[in-house]
Order: C-alpha cells, then sequence, then structure tokens
C-alpha cells in the first residue's frame, strides 16, 4: 500500500518522573530517565506504516538548523525518501514530554513558526495523486491537501487527538474531510458513547474511532451502523505510553485499509499499541504484523472471536 502522509516532525525529548502533580526541587538527577529522539505524528505514523511493510511518503516542515539535519538522517536510516522534508522553518520545532509510571504524561510542544506554513507544492500534490490512503495530520499546513485529496477522491484519515466539542474550530475542516477519524477520550464533555454518536451524526466519516487509554478504544462502523468496544490488550511490560496512540491509528489504518473489518482491524491494532508501550520514545518499539499475529492468536483469537 502507498501510504502519503503529511504532518508534524519535531525532536522529542522525555523526562521520566515519580508522579503527578509534580513539585518543584531546583535540580533532579534522572539517571537515564532523560531521552531524546525524532518524533512528532507524521513521524511516529510514516515509521509505524513502514515497520508494517508499506511504502510511505512523508511530507513536512523543518528548519535549516542541526535538528533539522538529524531528522533528515533518522528518515533516510528508515528507508524513506526525504525530498518532501521542506527547510523552510525559522527553526526546527521541538517537543518535551514528561511522564510518570502509570501512564500519565504532560506534553510541551513549541511548534516554532510551522503554523504560519501553508503546504501548496506541486511535487507534493503529485505524490499525493500517487497514493492509495492519504493520512493528513491536524496542523494548519495540512488544510490545502485536505482540499486537494478530496478533488482527487483519496481516502483522507485523520488523528484529532483531545477535543471536547464536536463543533472545535480548529479541528472541524478534518473531521469534515476524514473517511477515517481518531481522536482520544481524554477531554471529553461526555461518555465515549455518547460523544461518538453525536460525531457519527455530523461528519460523514466511515469508521470513528475513540481511544480509550488503559480501558480500550471504541469504534463506529458506518457500513454497518454498529458500535464495538473492545478493552485494552494486557501482555505487560509497559515503559512508556507516550505515542500509543499514533501506534493504534496507524495499525488501524493498515489492517482496515488491506480488506480487515473495522473490529477486526481494531483488535489488531490495539496488540501493535500494547507491544509498542514496552518502550520508550513515541517513534520506537514498531513491529511487524508477524509479531502481531503471533500475539493476536495467542491471546485474542480463542477469547475474543
Amino acid at each position: 500500500m502507498k501510504v502519503f502522509v503529511s504532518g508534524l516532525v519535531n525532536i522529542e525529548s522525555t523526562l521520566k518522573i515519580e508522579g503527578f502533580p509534580l513539585p518543584y526541587y531546583p535540580i533532579d538527577y534522572p539517571f537515564f530517565g532523560i531521552q531524546s529522539s525524532v518524533s512528532g505524528v507524521a513521524y511516529n505514523v510514516a515509521k509505524a506504516f513502514r515497520t508494517l511493510g508499506n511504502e510511505v511518503q512523508i511530507v513536512s516542515f523543518v528548519g535549516q538548523d542541526a535538528e533539522g539535519e538529524r531528522i533528515e538522517k533518522e528518515i533516510r536510516a528508515n528507508d524513506m525518501d526525504t525530498a518532501f522534508l521542506l527547510q523552510e522553518l525559522a527553526e526546527t520545532p521541538v517537543t518535551i514530554a514528561i511522564y510518570d509510571r502509570e501512564g500519565r504524561r504532560q506534553i510541551h510542544c513549541d511548534l516554532k513558526d510551522i503554523q504560519e506554513k501553508a503546504m501548496e507544492n506541486k511535487k507534493v500534490e503529485q505524490k499525493l495523486a500517487e497514493s492509495d490512503l492519504a493520512v493528513l495530520c491536524n496542523i494548519n499546513f495540512n488544510r490545502p491537501l485536505l482540499k486537494r485529496a478530496k478533488e482527487l477522491g483519496k481516502r483522507i484519515a485523520t488523528d484529532v487527538h483531545v477535543i471536547a466539542d464536536s463543533e472545535d474550530a480548529f479541528n472541524k475542516e478534518f473531521m469534515e474531510c476524514a473517511d477515517i477519524l481518531f481522536l482520544s477520550d481524554e477531554k471529553l464533555p461526555c461518555s465515549s458513547e455518547e460523544f461518538l454518536i453525536e460525531l457519527k451524526g455530523k461528519y460523514p466519516a466511515e469508521v470513528i474511532v475513540i481511544g480509550l487509554g488503559a480501558s480500550g478504544a471504541i469504534c463506529y462502523d458506518r457500513r454497518k451502523d454498529e458500535l464495538c468496544k473492545l478493552p485494552a490488550v494486557q501482555i505487560g511490560g509497559i515503559i512508556n505510553t507516550i505515542g500509543a496512540g499514533d501506534a493504534l491509528f496507524t495499525s488501524f489504518l493498515n489492517y482496515y485499509e488491506k480488506g480487515y473489518t473495522a473490529a477486526e482491524a481494531l483488535k489488531r491494532a490495539e496488540v501493535f499499541a500494547a507491544l509498542k508501550i514496552q518502550h520508550d520514545g513515541a517513534a520506537k518499539g514498531f513491529c511487524d504484523e508477524k509479531a502481531v499475529e503471533e500475539i493476536y492468536r495467542s491471546q485474542w483469537a480463542d477469547t475474543r472471536g
């Protein structure tokens, strides 16, 4: 499958703490508790798709700086094209993610001037036209690509992450265009079931998935007019839950677009995400389909169908 992925790529530093709230103290020495790596939704998604055996075109903006060079080198090392990693920002975006042993996290994302950009590039549009699936992350520069993807008749997937309003102004355009829509339950004003019903009445997506963190996920399949709620896969060894949502999103798309039903794709996506959070870093811990099937068959097939 040829996947077009456009969105944020950044340098991410993670800090492990004892717990929230974080008390004040002038200095701490968390030995091996701070890690730095290439991340960002677009990179996480692209790398996961690549690990699952897909052909990926990643599109983003970075700066002409050491961080931008690091990102380009990392993407090439993962056998992906960097032709559309456009070096047009004043500086490369950076993120600091603080997390505790319970899986709670707080993310500080410095986007620099990326929200002032728009992805209007004929060569990028040509790559979009050649793709089987357009994964357009919810960032300002993708708004022109949303319209172009619709004109080209491309299937669009997006994750709007944390919203508290089904009419969310920033994300409304993405929700209106999405064929496959993902989000988190973290700030919902009501139950996930109620919010899902509200979304499916307002937006045309054929599939809507709300990630429930440690409680699993809930999915609406418009083709069957059916809601499906699945508990999380428990395989132990949790290190860091940062990036779990990106892993769930990507692996669901991988299986759903290859012909699995929404429910079966989501089951396998939960296995993929459970394996991913055994590693530290949002773009680390991705596995191939063989590893997913081994866990699925040993822990899911007999008990959950």
